[in-house]
């Protein structure tokens, strides 16, 4: 680590194991990040992660996968998520991440209550 930042492996980042033939790898954490939360999911194949909304917090969720054939489930409604696929969710829509495939998934998730201290470069 040096003056001002973090690099890391995600073969370094802490693992937990979730529900759901999912493990968590605490990315956030593993950085020591502050402004945002973030952290990968490696879902098995038949696995998914749980199915919640995000009213409690107020966060917005960005959802990449990164490997895989996944399914994203909104608010009931299944969408294919290949590898490539990014989804931006708003905090009251119920959501999930399923893998219906033969092969493993991961996805990063990010998430950020969006409040008056971000400000977006010019070119974002």
């Amino acid at each position: 680590m040096g003056a001002g930042y973090t690099i890391r492996h995600r073969d370094e980042f802490e693992a937990m194991a979730g529900s759901g033939e999912s493990t968590w790898k605490l990315a956030r954490k593993s950085l020591g990040t502050s402004a945002f939360g973030f952290n990968l999911v490696e879902i098995a194949p038949g696995g998914q992660i749980p199915e919640h909304d995000e009213s409690g917090s107020g966060q917005v969720e960005l959802y990449v996968i990164l490997e895989g054939e996944a399914t994203l489930r909104i608010e009931g409604e299944d969408h294919p998520a290949p590898a490539g696929t990014f989804a931006s969710i708003e905090p009251p829509a119920k959501r999930t991440i399923l893998n219906r495939s033969g092969a493993g998934v991961t996805a990063l998730l990010i998430g950020v209550a969006p409040g008056a201290d971000y400000q977006h470069l010019s070119w974002s």
